[in-house]
C-alpha cells in the first residue's frame, strides 16, 4: 500500500510516505518554507513525497492525519467548561478557530489536496496524536515487542502514555490526562526562562548543567517546584496545581505574577543577561524531569514485563533524559525515534495506518535506518544551475578521495566547512548531510561558531561526530548514530576544574578549557556526540577518518547547517544562504567546493542574505 501521512495545524508540520515496509520520502514543510516550526498545511512537503516516488494524488492509498480533531474539540469544550466564565475570550477566540478551519480538517484537508491536484477523492483517515508517537518509535525501532513511552504537551486529551507493543499491534495501557503535563511544566519553565514555548526548551537542557548542583538555589527551586507547583507520584504521573498556571483560561501558559512570587525572582525578559538564578532553575526543572522519565520507564517495565523500550513525543527529544534512563539500566534496549515531535507523528500516522487500520503483516526485522535520511537530494545539474544563477566560482574534485583529503587538511587547517551531501535528514539534528562542520579540538571554536556561523547565544554546546569504533577512546558510553542521547568525556580526556569554578562567570565558564576537545565539551563534561558509521554515513564517516589521520583524533564538530531562526538548510541554495551569511571558510556541496574568499560577492547578495526570526 501507499500511505501519506501528515501533521499540522499546530507546530512541525510534515509529510511522509511509506509504501509496503519502506520510508520513501518524509520532510518538514519549514525545510521548504523557510519558516521554523511551520505550522500550515505540508503541500510542499506531499509534493515532495510524490515526486521523490514518481506518483501522483490519485495513486496513494489513504491519507492518514496525525491526530483526531474531533476530541481536540472536546478538550476545548472541556477546558471551557472547567474555567468558566474566566477564560470566555480566550474560549472564543480558540472556539472560532477550530470551528471555522480546524474542527472541518477533513474538509479542509480535501481542499488542499485538491489544489495539490484536483483529480481523485483520496481516503482520508484519522489516528491519535499519542499512537501516532508511539508507532513512529515502534515500529521503526525492529523490536517484535516493546514497552513504549510518548510524553508531550498535549495531544487530543493525553500528555504521556504508557503503551505495549507486540508484533504489528501497539495496546494502551495507561495515560496521563490534560491538563496535567510533563512538557506544559517543563514548557512553563521555559517561558519564565525567557525562552520560547515549543523552541526553547533544548535552551533550557543546554543551560541546566551551568547551575551549580546542589547549591542553595538549585535546592530552592526544585524544593519549591514539588511542593507547590507539581506533585509527582511514583509511577511517574504528575499533578500540576493549576493556581500557577493560565494555559486553561489564556493565552500565557503560566501565571506570571504567582510564578514571580513564589520563585522569588522576576520572569527574565527575552535576549536578556543570564543569571545564576536562571541556571539554577534550569537545572531545578532538568533534573525533575529526569526523574519523572524515569519513574514513569519504571512503571511501563512493570506494567508490560518488556526488556526493550521505545520513546517519542517531544520529551523524547530530551538527550538529557534519555541519557538518564539509559544509565539507570531498567530496559536492555532503548530505540528513540528520531522525529520524536510532532513532524515524527506524519511517520507514525502513515505506519499506524498500516499495521493496525489495515492490518498489514509486519516484518520487525526491516531495517527501518533509511528514514533517517529521506528528504531531497540534489543532482549535479540542479547544483550546478544554482551556482550559475548566484554567479558562483566553483571546483570539483576528480574523485571522493581527493574531496575527503582536501576537505580533511581544510578542517585540520581550521576552517569551518559546510557539507552539503546526498538526501536531507529527517528530524530535529543534521546527522552529516546538511552540516556545519569543525575542528573539535580547536580551543576558540565554540565560541567563533555560537557568534560568527550560528549567531546564538555563547552558553550553547556543539554536538561531536566520531567515527562508530573509535567513539570508546574519547566517551564514556557508546553514543548514539543519530544524536538522541548524551554521553560523557572519559575521564583521561578532561582537565582539571578549578576549586572556585562554581562561582565564575558564565562566560568564565564557558571559556574554560575542560578537555583535550574543547570545542564539544559541555561544562558538565557531556556532549551530545553522533557515533557515525561506514554504512550508516559513509561520506561522513570517511571524512571524519581522513581528519583523524591529521589531527590525531577522529572527532569534529558536527551542527546544523542553519543560522539562528532558520530551519536546516535543504536545497543547495539554502546552503549558499547560510554560507552568504555567516564566516564559513568553504562549502562543499557534494564533490563542489565553494571558496569564500572566491566569492565575496555572495555576502551582500539580496536574494541569499535574509534576515529571521529569533528561536
Amino acid at each position: 500500500m501507499k500511505i501519506i501521512g501528515i501533521s499540522c495545524y499546530y507546530h512541525d508540520s510534515a509529510a511522509a510516505l511509506i509504501i509496503g515496509d519502506q520510508v520513501i520520502a518524509a520532510a518538514q514543510e519549514e525545510r521548504f518554507t523557510r519558516r521554523k516550526n511551520e505550522q500550515e498545511f505540508p503541500h510542499h512537503a506531499i509534493c515532495y513525497c510524490l515526486a521523490e516516488a514518481g506518483l501522483k494524488l490519485i495513486d496513494i492509498d489513504a491519507f492518514v492525519y496525525y491526530e483526531n480533531p474531533d476530541l481536540k474539540f472536546k478538550r476545548i469544550m472541556f477546558t471551557w467548561l472547567l474555567t468558566a466564565p474566566t477564560g470566555l475570550f480566550f474560549f472564543l477566540e480558540t472556539a472560532r478557530d477550530w470551528i471555522l478551519n480546524k474542527q472541518w480538517v477533513k474538509r479542509k484537508i480535501r481542499k488542499e489536496l485538491k489544489l495539490i491536484q484536483p483529480e481523485g477523492n483520496p481516503c482520508l483517515l484519522f489516528s491519535n496524536h499519542h499512537l501516532s508517537h508511539a508507532a513512529s518509535a515502534f515500529f521503526t525501532s525492529g523490536f517484535t515487542e516493546s514497552a513504549i513511552l510518548t510524553i508531550d504537551g498535549v495531544g487530543e486529551f493525553s500528555t504521556a502514555g504508557i503503551y505495549s507493543g507486540n508484533g504489528s499491534d501497539i495496546t494502551l495501557i495507561k495515560e496521563l490526562r490534560f491538563p496535567d503535563s510533563i512538557g506544559l511544566l517543563y514548557s512553563a519553565v521555559t517561558w519564565f526562562l525567557g525562552f520560547k514555548v515549543d523552541s526553547g526548551e533544548y535552551k533550557v537542557m543546554g543551560l541546566a548543567p551551568y547551575g551549580n548542583r546542589d547549591s542553595a538555589g538549585v535546592v530552592f527551586f526544585k524544593k519549591t517546584l514539588l511542593a507547590d507547583v507539581v506533585h509527582v507520584f511514583e509511577d511517574g504521573s504528575v499533578k500540576l496545581n493549576q493556581n500557577f498556571f493560565s494555559y486553561f483560561s489564556g493565552r500565557c501558559i503560566i501565571d506570571e505574577t504567582a510564578w514571580e512570587k513564589k520563585f522569588q525572582m522576576k520572569r527574565r525578559l527575552p535576549e536578556s543577561q543570564l543569571l545564576q538564578e536562571h541556571c539554577d532553575l534550569a537545572l531545578a526543572i532538568q533534573e525533575i524531569n529526569d526523574e519523572i522519565v524515569l519513574k514513569l520507564a519504571i512503571e511501563a517495565k512493570k506494567l508490560t514485563g518488556s526488556s526493550n523500550i521505545c520513546l517519542a513525543g517531544g520529551v523524547a527529544l530530551n538527550c538529557v533524559s534519555n541519557s538518564y534512563l539509559m544509565r539507570a539500566a531498567v530496559f536492555d534496549k532503548m530505540h528513540i525515534h528520531t522525529a520524536s515531535g510532532d513532524a515524527g507523528g506524519a511517520l507514525g500516522a502513515a505506519l499506524a495506518a498500516q499495521y493496525i487500520h489495515y492490518e498489514m503483516p509486519r516484518n520487525p526485522a526491516t531495517d527501518y535506518a533509511e528514514y533517517v535520511y529521506s528528504g531531497p537530494g540534489f543532482t549535479a545539474p540542479q547544483i550546478v544551475e544554482t551556482f550559475r544563477k548566484h554567479a558562483v566560482k566553483y571546483k570539483q574534485t576528480d574523485s571522493w578521495e581527493a574531496l575527503f583529503e582536501v576537505t580533511a587538511a581544510a578542517l585540520a587547517d581550521g576552517k569551518i566547512i559546510g557539507w552539503f551531501q546526498d538526501r536531507m535528514e529527517w528530524g530535529a539534528r543534521a546527522l552529516g548531510n546538511r552540516s556545519i562542520l569543525a575542528d573539535a579540538g580547536n580551543t576558540e571554536m565554540q565560541l567563533k561558531l555560537n557568534v560568527n556561523i550560528k549567531k546564538r547565544e555563547g552558553f550553547r554546546p556543539f554536538a561531536p561526530v566520531v567515527t562508530e569504533e573509535d567513539a570508546l577512546d574519547y566517551f564514556d558510553v557508546p553514543p548514539s548514530e543519530h544524536m538522541v542521547h548524551v554521553t560523557g568525556i572519559r575521564q583521561d580526556k578532561r582537565k582539571d576544574i578549578p576549586a572556585e569554578f562554581s562561582f565564575r562567570s558564565m562566560t568564565e565558564k564557558m571559556r574554560h578549557i575542560k578537555s583535550t576537545l574543547p570545542a564539544i565539551t559541555h561544562i558538565d563534561f557531556t556532549a551530545r556526540a553522533q557515533a557515525v558509521t561506514a554504512s550508516g554515513n559513509h561520506k561522513l564517516w570517511r571524512l571524519v577518518k581522513e581528519f583523524g589521520k591529521r589531527s590525531g583524533y577522529p572527532v569534529l564538530i558536527n551542527t546544523s547547517m542553519n543560522v539562528r531562526g532558520e530551519p536546516i538548510a535543504c536545497t543547495p541554495e539554502d546552503a549558499l544562504g547560510v554560507f552568504a551569511q555567516t564566516g564559513m571558510d568553504y562549502l562543499v556541496i557534494e564533490n563542489f567546493i565553494v571558496n569564500k574568499a572566491e566569492n565575496m560577492h555572495l555576502t551582500t547578495s539580496n536574494v541569499l542574505v535574509k534576515s529571521f526570526n529569533l528561536d
